[in-house]
């Protein structure tokens, strides 16, 4: 795919609330990404996400992915293992919602323009196309305005890019892992989930066969779709397949806290009008959770019941009930937003059965049936649509039968007057009596109320053809009661292998409604429990009861999961490495002492050199509990000493590794392309460095100082520059190139530092920068150097200033090995000792200092490597055991 279809999927993606992934690399159409990986020696296929996950793309270096300017993460350094906790999740977007809220109030009070981003063409069942307009976050679309419908080309052009980018979304879930996956991928999902409701136009039912209305239409289970749900099916579809990879977690601890957040309460809820974003929010909260309570297992579900009840469902049902707050879509939000929950809490009441919905969600039943008792007694007492119309009073108080005041805005108590009305009581007592039994008289206590309501509307529906129905009834009577009122017969001939999870009164594709629970008092309305559909269909995966999430071996559980939860609570706006010494992973498999370990630019595999003369590649995907040992995915043998260097060279996707000859070969075959000997064998290669992309070439330093530009593409050596005369400056210990490609920088063992452009050839700079043996030196953006010595001094250079940036102390032992985290130096020492640098200060002590435990790293440290976007550290030892660390 080139870069233009590429920036197009980006695009698509940007359509509401700022989802972005810049300087992606896309795979071609052509190229299987299943080709040209290595496949280890036991490698399965087990899931599906096998595809992308424990296999090495050969683009998979060059997507780099760019997820913001440094990695976030906590801002209590002092923090350490036992004092990780889960957080709530959706702490980190109140802010940003908070002010999108702020917006949304200020243009709701002027004109209703609409600012579209993007469009997107959804299917309906019925094989019509309808042009979806996604608005921005602080505008509504207007209203009553016709759109064109787009012709074949545009419709096919769109269904095409929106693939691509599920598909684009699918994949960077799997290759990024769960932390950042989480943090970035489905924290931007959630807010763009809400995004799919904003507007009158995604709040409207969308066309089916049946003439009678919209809620007569089906059974409660069975919701009667909105355009918003044809919209939002991408991003719901992303969420679940994050869930399907990181197991239920991600469900309990990331989405079920970020709804919880959606519906609580906010400033506007004692009265007035929502905002259109909370508005969809609530609609997007009660979707999302339909979707979760579907996902989870019976054991979960029972656990989070009371926090789902408690935090979702009661908040939810006191917007839509209340008297005093407004919607700005009027009755057609507040209709939609009830048969959504009515809906969800019949899926629950489906899960769990008769016992524990009398015992967790009998307030929750209750709340929502008190409605109609409010509404009677305001009528009683002569409030009416009519009587409060010319009511110009913007909230009046109301006293009530138990002698509380209620808060009342007459326009609202014209939308509740048209939501809880007969016909709402009818599609909602019916199917909960014949599921609930007798139990519906202990949960609704005005539960002869509405019967007599849904009798009325029974009654003025089709008084003619309406007989009593006896509970008896055949299947065929039930069939022809449904035909006479003209609602949709449900599908009784397919097995419903998904109903009846536990606690379920299921029988076969219906409910058994035993004789005992026959009332009198139901008086026209004893209705078969098929009468209604109320039983979902097991032929459409939508309408399950339950569908359990596939046992990945990518899912959550141990360190792996104590460091997630801790993760996705944590601020996004500290730019600061904070290292917790949480043990992840272990590689085993070298036999020799490490030498060098260098991540791939993707942070999905990594490369390490040994001591043993081997060079290994390892994926970094979650796997386990911690305690896991991972085995490499390829193993380079071609070296006959014991190898100093390794690193990728980017252009050209090929690895580069040296035992005092120079290997270059494809990291997807493990074929050798070209080695380069030293000229003599007195004078050794010391050093190797590679050229950042877009440059090919190699730079290569041996024992007489001289350093050498190799290309693989070509023959011979491109240039040859001598950095030093005599034996003075020593050796040439370690090479860095500048991110740019412009300089490279040695460090001699004699402390002296040479800077050369790569340009001109000349030398700018040549200074005595330590007093020992200079172990490491690195290149950072800015013309910045840092450089670590044996006189146990790290040091921050300015490439032509002559004085240093900040002199660093270590008191016990030499800095030996240290790598970049945005501005800070992370280090290691013989001794075990991590610790954290800032370059943005100028005191000379590390702002934190860890050493590391016996439990979580054996041996002596030999190597450090930071992965910058998933901030984790790869620590490589003497025995031969690589660990991730976070």
């Amino acid at each position: 795919m080139d870069v233009e279809h590429s920036s197009a999927a980006l695009d698509l993606l940007d359509y509401t609330s700022g989802v972005s992934f810049h300087d992606q690399a896309y795979l071609p159409e052509s190229e299987d990404f299943q080709s040209s990986l290595y496949v280890g020696e036991s490698l399965q296929p087990q899931e599906q996400e096998s595809l992308s996950l424990g296999r090495l793309s050969d683009k998979s270096s060059a997507s780099e992915v760019s997820l913001g300017e440094d990695r976030p993460v906590d801002g209590d350094s002092q923090k350490d293992k036992s004092s990780l906790k889960s957080m709530d999740s959706s702490q980190d977007l109140k802010q940003s919602e908070d002010s999108e809220e702020e917006e949304e109030e200020h243009d709701d009070e002027e004109h209703d323009d609409a600012v579209v981003d993007a469009e997107l063409t959804v299917a309906v069942d019925a094989g019509a196309s309808v042009d979806v307009t996604l608005a921005d976050d602080s505008s509504e679309p207007e209203d009553g305005e016709g759109e064109e419908l787009p012709d074949h080309s545009d419709d096919k052009e769109q269904t095409i890019l929106l693939d691509t980018a599920c598909k684009m979304v699918r994949w960077l879930s799997a290759k990024l892992g769960p932390t950042v996956t989480s943090r970035f991928i489905a924290r931007n999902l959630l807010r763009l989930l809400t995004s799919c409701y904003v507007g009158l136009t995604r709040q409207q039912f969308l066309p089916s066969n049946d003439e009678n209305g919209p809620l007569s239409t089906g059974n409660i289970y069975q919701k009667r779709p909105v355009l918003g749900d044809e919209v939002s099916k991408p991003v719901l579809a992303c969420l679940v397949h994050v869930a399907n990879l990181y197991g239920e977690p991600v469900l309990t601890y990331q989405y079920l806290p970020y709804i919880s957040y959606l519906v609580a309460p906010s400033g506007a809820s004692g009265g007035g009008r929502l905002n259109s974003r909370k508005e969809a929010g609530l609609l997007a909260a009660v979707t999302l959770t339909q979707k979760i309570v579907v996902c989870l297992s019976d054991t979960t579900l029972m656990d989070i019941l009371p926090k789902i009840s408690q935090e979702v469902l009661l908040p939810v049902l006191g917007f839509l009930t209340s008297p005093a707050i407004g919607f700005p879509g009027g009755a057609q939000a507040r209709i939609v937003l009830c048969v959504k929950t009515i809906s969800l809490i019949a899926l629950i009441c489906l899960r769990i059965g008769q016992e524990m919905v009398q015992q967790h969600l009998s307030d929750t039943v209750r709340n929502f049936f008190g409605a109609f008792s409010l509404l009677q007694e305001l009528q009683d007492q002569g409030l009416t649509a009519e009587s409060v119309s010319s009511c110009e009073v913007p909230v009046m108080e109301v006293p009530l039968s138990d002698g509380k005041l209620l808060a009342l805005d007459p326009a609202v108590l014209v939308e509740l007057q048209k939501v809880f009305n007969p016909e709402m009581a009818y599609i909602t007592y019916i199917p909960f009596s014949c599921l609930l039994g007798d139990v519906i008289r202990t949960v609704v206590p005005n539960h002869s109320l509405v019967e007599k309501l849904a009798s009325l509307y029974l009654e003025n529906v089709n008084p003619k053809s309406l007989q009593v129905v006896s509970l008896e009834q055949t299947p065929s009577a039930v069939r022809s009661d449904q035909d006479t009122r003209g609602t949709e017969p449900f599908s009784s001939h397919h097995e419903d292998s998904h109903s009846g999870t536990f606690g379920s009164v299921l029988v076969g594709n219906r409910i058994q409604v035993p004789v005992d629970t026959q009332r009198d008092g139901l008086g026209l309305l004893h209705l078969s429990a098929g009468t209604d559909g109320f039983i979902p269909s097991s032929c459409s995966e939508e309408n399950a009861l339950k569908h359990d999430l596939p046992r990945s071996t990518h899912m959550l559980c141990g360190n792996w999961l104590a460091y997630w939860q801790y993760e996705i609570g944590v601020s996004q706006h500290d730019p600061r490495f904070h290292f917790h010494q949480i043990k992840l992973q272990s590689f085993s498999g070298h036999s020799g002492a490490i030498k060098c370990v260098a991540p791939l630019s993707s942070e999905d595999f990594f490369l390490s050199g040994s001591k043993d003369k081997t060079v290994r590649l390892w994926p970094l995907y979650n796997y386990g509990d911690g305690t896991s040992e991972v085995p490499p995915r390829f193993t380079y043998a071609e070296h006959k000493k014991s190898v100093f260097f390794v690193s990728q060279l980017e252009a050209s996707q090929h690895v580069v590794s040296c035992d005092g000859t120079v290997h270059i070969w494809d990291q997807f075959t493990g074929k050798l392309l070209r080695t380069f000997d030293e000229l003599d064998s007195k004078v050794p290669i010391t050093a190797v460095a590679t050229m950042p992309p877009p440059y090919h070439s190699i730079s290569v330093a041996s024992a007489d100082s001289v350093l050498r530009f190799i290309d693989p593409r070509k023959p011979g050596l491109q240039h040859e520059f001598r950095l030093a005369s005599g034996v003075s400056a020593g050796l040439i210990r370690c090479l860095a190139i500048s991110p740019n490609g412009r300089s490279v920088v040695a460090g001699f063992s004699s402390g002296f530092i040479v800077l050369l452009d790569t340009r001109t050839g000349l030398i700018m700079r040549g200074w005595p920068a330590h007093e020992g043996d200079i172990l490491q030196i690195k290149a950072a953006e800015g013309n910045v150097l840092i450089s670590s010595s044996s006189d146990h001094s790290l040091t921050v250079w300015k490439e032509l200033e002559q004085k240093p940036l900040h002199h660093y102390k270590s008191a016990s032992e030499p800095i030996h090995a240290f790598d970049l985290y945005g501005n800070e130096v992370v280090t290691g020492t013989v001794a075990n000792k991590i610790g954290v640098y800032s370059m943005l200060v100028s005191s000379a002590l590390p702002i934190s200092t860890t050493k590391l435990s016996s439990e979580n790293f054996r041996g002596t440290l030999t190597s450090l490597a930071v992965l910058p976007t998933k901030c984790h550290l790869l620590l490589g030892s003497d025995n031969g055991i690589i660990r991730l660390l976070a």
